[in-house]
């Protein structure tokens, strides 16, 4: 059985209001010091919700949310709840440029937005990480889309590559053993900028996105991938 996206939502905000909730948040609330003024599930998505606000102090209540998912039991899945109810308007604003792209039906997109939130939430490095909520609805839009365009880049290549060819080619792109080596040769060529310019160039992530990959800022990250490629170019043309 389906359930509307709006359905989703009032079930989690149903769920946050029963007394093994509010229980799970007291333990949660107890051991985290950033959540202690909120004495309900309610006054936290409340004071997560107002425009006016403190964004650090936000983002400080998001990552301790985080650190609690990460953990095991009932404190675990009430802070995800809680994740997924604060995050709620960036994931329906996902939904939507999904319907929009054609990302899958209504149904495939809803379950894809919240398992993709919950994975993104369970493996999030907060050592590495500045900013929780931006972090998460880029990385679960960014990976709905390279799906996407993965699955339709093989259904394009299944229909017009010869089924003889197929069978005998082996792994699809370069594989491992080709990657170990486009690595290597790169980072003889570039040094420690080698991950930032495979990642770019070759990988299609963002700067923005590898900045974060490799805790820089999105600066130095801009400034690291020119010197690179100027450095690569310049390698090119010495090739006689």
């Amino acid at each position: 059985m389906s359930f509307a996206w709006h359905e989703i939502r009032d079930h989690l905000m149903h769920s946050s209001t029963n007394l093994h909730f509010q229980r799970s948040f007291d333990a949660v609330r107890r051991a985290q010091a950033a959540l202690a003024p909120f004495r309900d599930p309610a006054a936290l998505l409340d004071g997560l919700h107002r425009t006016p606000g403190d964004q650090g102090q936000k983002n400080v209540i998001l990552s301790t949310l985080v650190s609690a998912a990460q953990g095991d039991g009932p404190a675990s899945d009430c802070a995800l709840t809680l994740l997924l109810l604060a995050l709620w308007p960036g994931l329906d604003a996902i939904r939507r440029r999904s319907l929009w792209r054609r990302l899958g039906t209504a149904d495939e997109i809803a379950s894809d937005v919240l398992a993709r939130t919950t994975e993104a939430v369970r493996g999030l490095d907060l050592g590495r990480v500045n900013w929780i909520a931006a972090t998460v609805l880029r990385n679960v839009e960014r990976d709905m889309i390279r799906v996407r365009q993965r699955d339709h880049t093989r259904e394009h290549l299944a229909r017009s590559a010869d089924p003889d060819e197929v069978a005998d080619s082996g792994e699809s792109g370069i594989g491992a053993d080709g990657y170990a080596r486009l690595n290597g040769a790169v980072r003889r060529l570039l040094g420690d900028d080698a991950l930032l310019v495979i990642r770019v160039a070759i990988e299609g992530f963002s700067q923005a996105e590898v900045a974060v990959e490799l805790g820089l800022t999105e600066v130095a990250a801009r400034k690291r991938y020119q010197r690179a490629m100027r450095r690569l170019h310049d390698a090119l043309q010495e090739i006689p």
